[in-house]
């Protein structure tokens, strides 16, 4: 069995699909399957763990190619924000509900929701316009 450290989890071994090599600077592993072993783990994580560890929602955040400060951005949060909850293995409960949700939508071929927050975040960074509005015959409506 082969303890798999690299993948930042502490409780990953693997039975096979790994082979032990030399290497001119000592022993060496290759994995057979490292991207499907990591969608594996992550779907594991996302759907069967209760309450996910810093670890494990470090994982999930690399897995799907996200920094501390853009996540932290998706929420309103600052980066150093992430990197606690990721070292201490606080997560806040809709932080843990959230990157699983992201997660399993990604991995299923659907990043709608990840386009709405990309798109949400983006307003964000953007100045408040003045929002003019004129009454009309008709009714309400925005102003030109």
């Amino acid at each position: 069995m082969y303890h798999y450290q690299e993948s930042g989890l502490r409780n990953v071994w693997l039975a096979n699909g790994y082979q032990e090599h030399e290497t001119p600077y000592g022993a060496g592993v290759s994995i057979e399957d490292a991207e499907g072993l990591h969608r594996l783990i992550g779907q594991k994580l996302a759907t069967e763990k209760p309450i996910l560890t810093g670890a494990e929602f470090r994982f999930l955040r690399k897995e799907l190619g996200l920094s501390q400060s853009r996540l932290a951005q998706w929420w309103g949060y600052d980066a150093q924000s992430v990197a606690l909850w990721e070292k201490r293995g606080r997560v806040p409960r809709i932080a843990d509900r959230f990157i699983r949700a992201i997660y399993l939508e990604k991995t299923a071929g659907n990043p709608s929701i990840t386009e709405i927050i990309e798109r949400l975040a983006d307003a964000d960074r953007q100045e408040e316009g003045r929002l003019t509005f004129e009454e009309t015959p008709d009714g309400w409506r925005l102003a030109a």
